[in-house]
């Protein structure tokens, strides 16, 4: 058995040294090299292979791969030739995974303190919820849905063409509702604790002007089963928290509670943005108000009274920067059709930055994980 596949070894390896012997023979006649006359040695073992007779083909083989090796073999790429086909490869693989696997985002707004801040640069997780069809919402493979708590970018249902960045909240067919800034899902409270009241600020930046400026706030800490994460809220609020406490009833709610029980009572979409142009997004689904109690409205602005829910094959999305975010509590719930990833990490950020100053760059938050 051995020898037999020795045998077609030495025939397959004959039969592919003739051939390129005769190509080139073909190509440049009379062909010799230190091994002798190429078309001498080329047609002995052609003659033993048509003879079966191996050993013969066995005494000019040697002969003829010395020859082939050095007539026929291919001129050596230049140097030029390697750099261009290994930064081709390089930019291939760059752009295969920035297609599929993993992007970059800057983070250009206040919406999502204390979490991530202005100039923050962030690596994004493409692949977590499936493949997506390059520069489309079309999904090939989906391998699992967002979950309560994560931080998502996605095509904005409104402006596609815009990439925004915020906190999951609710999912789809979940109730939600926010009362004095506590946020109700299904009903259930979030739970949430007071970190740090009066002297609770942060810089924010006025794109106008080109100026940063410092604005108020008050920070808590929220936990939604396995993620536990600040946000800001409105520097009031501990105020707030303290009457309600001591009177267990307010009749006058948060601006920014939701959905809001003064005027019409309308679910938010794109249409009905009260924060800019109506706009038509046809993969949008218009959630639906509930009551919290059918028939009944409590005289406490901070009791559940009316919630939102999530329509299906969608999620809600808020901003950490509670009383600084413009998100579905303005135009509705987003398509999971749109969602591009999940925040991995802070990869660089900065305030401001040059090649000679260098004292903008945010040194304690390069590396931290997104939570």
């Amino acid at each position: 058995m051995r020898a037999a596949a020795l045998d077609r070894r030495v025939r397959k390896e004959a039969r592919a040294l003739v051939r390129d012997a005769r190509g080139a023979i073909a190509m440049k006649p009379g062909l010799v090299g230190k091994a002798g006359d190429l078309e001498q040695v080329t047609k002995s073992v052609e003659d033993g292979l048509a003879r079966d007779d191996l050993a013969a083909v066995r005494r000019e083989l040697p002969a003829l791969d010395a020859l082939v090796d050095e007539l026929v073999k291919r001129p050596p790429k230049s140097t030029t030739r390697d750099y261009v086909e290994s930064i081709g490869a390089a930019v291939l693989i760059a752009l295969a995974l920035r297609a599929f696997v993993i992007e970059a985002f800057k983070i250009p707004s206040s919406s999502m303190y204390p979490t991530l801040e202005i100039g923050d640069h962030i690596f994004v997780n493409k692949f977590i919820y499936g493949i997506r069809i390059p520069w489309t919402s079309t999904k090939l493979l989906e391998l699992r849905k967002p979950e309560r708590g994560e931080v998502i970018v996605f095509m904005q249902p409104c402006e596609p063409e815009r990439d925004y960045i915020k906190r999951v909240v609710a999912t789809e067919g979940q109730t939600i509702e926010v009362r004095c800034n506590v946020i109700y899902v299904d009903g259930k409270a979030v739970q949430n604790e007071l970190i740090e009241g009066e002297g609770c600020t942060y810089d924010d930046y006025d794109e106008g002007n080109r100026t940063w400026f410092t604005r108020q706030c008050s920070r808590y800490r929220e936990t939604v089963g396995d993620f536990s994460y600040e946000t800001f809220q409105d520097a009031d609020r501990p105020v707030r928290d303290e009457r309600l406490r001591a009177n267990r009833m307010l009749l006058n709610g948060d601006t920014k509670d939701f959905p809001r029980l003064d005027g019409a009572r309308v679910p938010p979409s794109c249409a009905t943005n009260p924060d800019g142009e109506p706009l038509v997004a046809p993969n949008q689904k218009r959630g639906r108000l509930e009551e919290a109690v059918p028939g009944q409205v409590s005289n406490n602005a901070c009791e559940p009274q009316l919630h939102y829910r999530v329509p299906e094959g969608h999620v809600f999305v808020m901003g950490d920067n509670r009383a600084n975010s413009n998100d579905s509590r303005y135009w509705g719930s987003v398509p999971i059709e749109n969602i591009k990833g999940k925040a991995l990490f802070i990869w660089l950020s900065y305030s401001s930055w040059s090649l000679t100053d260098w004292s903008g760059i945010r040194f304690d938050r390069i590396g931290n994980f997104v939570h």
